[in-house]
């Protein structure tokens, strides 16, 4: 285990798992935390032996948005100061950690439980896919309090789910509960409260198990085509896919269905 004093860093198998680590502060977001999310999906972008990422909270929660307190004072003292000069040398390293601004390369599986709202809702919009326990709770309350959901939810939200949820989740500031969110497709799954980072590796598995350069470059073309006509997008498909079809992994998978036995990819 590994990361800063608000974020722990484990792998499980080839699955690397960012757990927001601030139970107290129902893992609200500060700049330690920032910090170690920025680090961990460049970790996982550059380390060819993980081939997913579950994102998930300590203590029965996910993310209760951001820390005001926490982020003025950037970490504390002296203690604190590698923080800030982190975000120094590159201003945007919070909006990157928050997956506004940056996108990473492997797949990324949300498993929430309690309270993600606000920050939190707006992190879970750069995930992939998600997970969560039955009693989580979401919600973008910025306007209640006379502020803007600057965390890319204006923008992001209505192309991930239809317009009329996304205006009412944005201009009411209400809570959601976890099925409300899986029926206006935030969320792909509803389980046991306690059982969702169970159900987010269990995922994981089986996207592990695929061929992870045919694994990225679907995700990558998924993402990139949402904006093209489909005549472009077509196009963007062709692109991203024969090359696949040119790696060794690609002969690996039909011989290892012909001969019965699990695939070995080698990301070649």
């Amino acid at each position: 285990m590994d990361g800063t004093e608000h974020l722990t860093v484990e792998r499980a198998g080839a699955t690397l798992v960012l757990t927001l680590n601030r139970p107290e502060a129902r893992n609200a977001l500060s700049l330690p935390m920032l910090v170690g999310l920025y680090d961990g999906w460049l970790r996982a972008d550059e380390d060819d032996d993980i081939r997913s990422v579950v994102l998930t909270g300590a203590g029965g929660a996910f993310c209760a948005g951001m820390d005001l307190k926490a982020l003025s004072e950037g970490g504390g003292g002296a203690a604190g100061q590698q923080y800030r000069d982190r975000l120094k040398e590159d201003p945007d390293l919070h909006w990157k950690a928050m997956l506004r601004h940056h996108r990473p390369r492997k797949p990324v599986i949300a498993a929430v439980e309690g309270p993600c709202v606000a920050g939190g809702t707006e992190i879970l919009q750069g995930t992939d896919i998600r997970v969560a326990g039955k009693s989580a709770v979401f919600g973008l309350y910025e306007v209640r309090r006379g502020l803007f959901p600057i965390g890319g939810s204006t923008v992001r939200l209505a192309r991930q789910i239809a317009r009329t949820h996304a205006l009412e989740m944005l201009l009411t500031g209400r809570p959601y509960t976890a099925d409300e969110a899986l029926e206006i497709g935030l969320i792909g799954h509803v389980v046991p409260d306690g059982t969702a980072l169970d159900k987010a590796l269990e995922i994981a598995e089986l996207v592990n198990a695929n061929g992870p350069l045919a694994v990225e470059a679907v995700k990558a073309c998924v993402y990139d085509s949402a904006e093209l006509t489909e005549t472009e997008g077509l196009k963007l498909e062709l692109d991203r896919g024969w090359p696949v079809f040119a790696t060794a992994d690609a002969k690996e998978g039909p011989r290892a269905f012909a001969e019965k036995r699990p695939p070995v990819f080698r990301r070649a």
